[in-house]
């Protein structure tokens, strides 16, 4: 009985900072940190050179006219257990050519889930997307808020 008092007390005094943790800032991280990259390299893939002979179909260059027609429609930041997420839409008629998020954590999945997630929705052409394992919370949060983006465009 002399014994339990102390140990007690001192298990109780271990477990005091873990009751009081909560992840720093580094773990709360935007977008400015995980898309940054991701930005960049958008960046140069659109200003590269392309390399392959120009097509003969046809089809008239785009007019200014037809790049006015893409709007860009935010999603809502959507709070998940990692983190708050937010998709921007770019839509071409009802065609989407482009999804970025606004908002995301900053952990390696959700850094990993990003452009899988990106190509997804280009290729689905929805928010009807799968979700990438070990960013399960991050990809609900980025279906739900590129969903609201799309029907926000419509």
């Amino acid at each position: 009985m002399k014994r339990a008092i102390p140990v007690l007390a001192l298990s109780v005094a271990g477990l005091v900072p873990v009751w009081i943790y909560s992840p720093g800032a580094a773990h709360e991280g935007e977008l400015s940190e995980v898309a940054a990259p991701l930005a960049q390299e958008q960046t140069q893939q659109q200003a590269a050179p392309q390399t392959t002979a120009p097509q003969t179909t046809g089809a008239a260059p785009k007019t200014t006219q037809q790049q006015a027609q893409n709007r860009t429609v935010s999603g809502p930041a959507v709070n998940t257990s990692e983190g708050t997420v937010q998709v921007q839409v770019t839509l071409q008629g009802t065609k989407i050519v482009d999804v970025k998020a606004l908002r995301a954590p900053n952990s390696n999945p959700t850094r990993m889930a990003l452009p899988l997630l990106r190509e997804s929705a280009l290729k689905a052409q929805s928010a009807d997307i799968d979700t990438v394992s070990g960013a399960t919370a991050t990809s609900e949060g980025y279906k739900q808020s590129l969903q609201a983006a799309i029907d926000g465009a419509q």
